[in-house]
């Protein structure tokens, strides 16, 4: 469990494809610290697990196996080396919980279809799939790219989102541009929430 709060952002060192699985590796700076094999990471978003750490004078060098399910369905698929990637570290027992409920699991890709800045603030605008926009609602709460945000407008087939310069200069949305993949994860409550009325009205229809 995460709460969609980025700790740093690393860079991608190397992508190879191996026999059962795509390897990744990134360059950490303090997430990487005390982080073990088998420890959880989520990148861009997406909870990785860690199969291999190298602490380095230039920081940790972390290495997930990606398989193809998590491969085809996050924007990891678009990164080479030199890309940035947005880290956080899994919620610990009496942290600070400053965002929202955010499992690791993408529900869907969006694009970014405006994305510049408005005086001090930049407005982003991100055309999303059916599957997420059934939960987005206005003020409320979607990961993009793992990052905890505020849903500022609702439109038929996408949202948007102000931010403020803190996010800008900690997540890799300083290096975003327009028509850009973003990985989607909308609020878990919205999820529960929907299924325990279709479960009430399910029953209702049956009596």
């Amino acid at each position: 469990m995460f709460t969609g709060i980025v700790e740093e952002a690393g860079q991608v060192v190397k992508v190879e494809e191996r026999t059962k699985a795509i390897r990744l590796i990134v360059r950490t700076q303090k997430t990487g610290l005390g982080l073990k094999t088998g420890g959880s990471l989520a990148v861009n978003g997406c909870c990785l697990t860690a199969v291999r750490v190298r602490p380095g004078a230039r920081g940790a060098l972390v290495e997930f196996d990606l398989l193809q399910e998590t491969w085809q369905r996050t924007n990891l698929q678009y990164a080479v080396p030199g890309t940035w990637v947005n880290l956080e570290r899994p919620l610990r027992a009496g942290g600070e919980f400053g965002g929202h409920f955010v499992t690791g699991h993408i529900d869907g890709m969006g694009q970014i279809t405006r994305w510049e800045q408005v005086g001090q603030d930049h407005v982003l605008d991100i055309a999303a799939p059916r599957e997420v926009m059934r939960y987005i609602v206005f003020k409320g709460s979607v990961a993009v790219d793992g990052i905890s945000l505020t849903v500022a407008g609702v439109q038929r087939n996408g949202f948007r989102i102000w931010i403020i310069p803190h996010t800008f200069e900690v997540t890799n949305l300083r290096t975003r541009k327009v028509g850009d993949a973003v990985n989607l994860e909308a609020d878990l409550l919205g999820k529960y929430v929907e299924k325990f009325l279709r479960a009430r009205l399910s029953r209702a229809r049956t009596k």
